[in-house]
Order: C-alpha cells, then sequence, then structure tokens
C-alpha cells in the first residue's frame, strides 16, 4: 500500500535522525557523471543494479523509480545544480517505514576524476532507523557497485 511521506526540504540531509553518508572515487569527470544521475533517469536501471525502473515525470521535476523485490518510490527533484548536486524527496512510497527521505549525490573534481558521495536522509520509526543502521554495510556495497557500474559505463 503507497503511503505519502512528510514533504521535507533539503535542509534535511543535515538534520535528518538517520543519516547514512558513503563516498567513492571514480574516474569519469563530475561533467559526465551529472547528466547520467539527473538527467539520463532511465539509464538508472542500466547501472544501478537495484533499480528495475526509473522515469522522470512532471517534466523532469519528478522521479518514479521501481526497485528489484518491489519497492516503489514517487519522488519530487529538490535540488539539481550541475555539476556538483543532486537531491530527491520521495514524497510517496510502499516501503514500509520511512516517514521522511531524502537521498543527496554531491559530485567533487579529484584531479580528472570525481568522488561521489552519496547521503540518505531519512526519518522513520525506531525499528526502521536501526534496520537500516543494520543495512549500512550492504548499502555501502550497492553504492559502491552501481558507482563503478556508472564509471564503466561512461568510460564506453
Amino acid at each position: 500500500m503507497a503511503r505519502r511521506l512528510r514533504p521535507v526540504g533539503l535542509d534535511f540531509v543535515d538534520t535528518a535522525p538517520l543519516r547514512l553518508v558513503f563516498t567513492t572515487e571514480i574516474a569519469a569527470a563530475p561533467e559526465a557523471v551529472f547528466p547520467a544521475l539527473a538527467e539520463d533517469v532511465p539509464g538508472w536501471a542500466e547501472w544501478f543494479s537495484a533499480v528495475r525502473l526509473a522515469r522522470p515525470t512532471d517534466g523532469g521535476a519528478g522521479r518514479e523509480v521501481r526497485l528489484k523485490g518491489g519497492a516503489r518510490f514517487e519522488e519530487t527533484i529538490l535540488v539539481a545544480k550541475q555539476p556538483e548536486v543532486y537531491a530527491y524527496r520521495v514524497d510517496v512510497t510502499n516501503a514500509p517505514g520511512p516517514r521522511a527521505l531524502v537521498e543527496e549525490w554531491r559530485l567533487t573534481p579529484t584531479g580528472t576524476g570525481t568522488r561521489v558521495q552519496w547521503t540518505f536522509a531519512a526519518d522513520g520509526p525506531a525499528p526502521f532507523r536501526a534496520a537500516l543502521r543494520l543495512a549500512r554495510t550492504g548499502l555501502d556495497h550497492t553504492f559502491r557497485d552501481a558507482v563503478t557500474a556508472l564509471d564503466h559505463r561512461l568510460a564506453v
């Protein structure tokens, strides 16, 4: 059953009760990474293994994302500042637990490559927050695999 989450702004990335931050470096430049994140939304299914479907909505102001396993998300883009930051808020989901959720992708140049930082900011009941903390290692692995796959895709 789909549920509407609390609408939060970009400041939630810094104030959320639970913040998981993952970072890795890749060879692709931020100017190549940003369009893959913000403009080629359907392409996410090709490099992010957890994503089954992603498509822009509302003329690019939102996204619909479906994960393998059945989770669905309707999202609002909060910021798309090329080539530095891309962030979105989950408005509606069928995933149990979250009350508010924002994801931020921050891109920083490192020589000719990019430092990619993904912040997963969430609020929900204590069991939800505890489950996310326990899933931290798996989320980190999924993030690194996805960004590595994106880097390979951009190199082609």
